[in-house]
This record gives structure tokens, sequence and C-alpha cells, in this order.
């Protein structure tokens, strides 16, 4: 079965760095465009950045020049550089694989970002 497993999250003070990683199972990884997306305590789940099997990459505004989304095929993982954090990125991220007929999520990892 498509299992997604996060992990990399915790608590940073403003200005510095986290790296989330997303091991992807069940389901042929090279060929799937995959996403981050995040909810904040009150806030809807939002798009945070995508890659394509092609590993052409696309960001929030928010968070454009600050992360870095990647993809590493040959171990079937997603990663997620976060740099320059600040308190408005604390949130539960999550992994994301489109699949066609759905999509599948992993359980999250919650970031926080202290002031």
């Amino acid at each position: 079965q498509v299992q997604l497993v996060e992990s990399g999250g915790g608590l940073v003070q403003t200005g510095g760095s986290l790296r989330l990683s997303c091991v992807a199972s069940g389901f042929i990884f090279s060929v799937r465009h995959m996403a981050w997306y995040r909810q904040a305590p009150g806030q809807q789940r939002e798009l945070v950045a995508t890659i394509t099997s092609g590993a052409r990459t696309n960001y929030a505004d928010s968070v454009k020049g600050r992360f870095t989304i990647s993809r590493d095929n040959a171990k079937n993982t997603v990663s997620l550089q976060m740099n320059s954090l600040t308190p408005e990125d604390t949130a539960v991220y999550y992994c994301t694989a489109n699949l066609g007929v759905q999509r599948y999520w992993g359980q999250g990892t919650q970031v926080t970002v202290s002031s």
C-alpha cells in the first residue's frame, strides 16, 4: 500500500533552518509529482512547494527564496530545505503524492518556530 513517512520537524528559533524528508513506498516514485503542504492551527491546509517527476519546482510566494524542494528517486525521497524560518512558518507539514485518481498524504511533521 502507499505510504508516505515524514521526518525532520522540530523546534527552531527565528532565522533557523530545518530539513524535512519524506520516504515514499507502494508506488513508482520516479514518475509521480510530489508536494509539501502545511496547516497552521485554525488555518486551511496550504500548498508550500511542488516538484514534478522531471524535477521542475514551484513554490508558494510566502516561501520563495527560503525553501527548496528536491527529490532523490534512488531513495524514493522528497525533501524540503527550509531556511530563514519565521513564526509564520509554524505548522504541521505534510508530504503528498498525486497518483492520479487519488492524492495520498503522510501523517505530518510538526514545525515550530519560536520568536
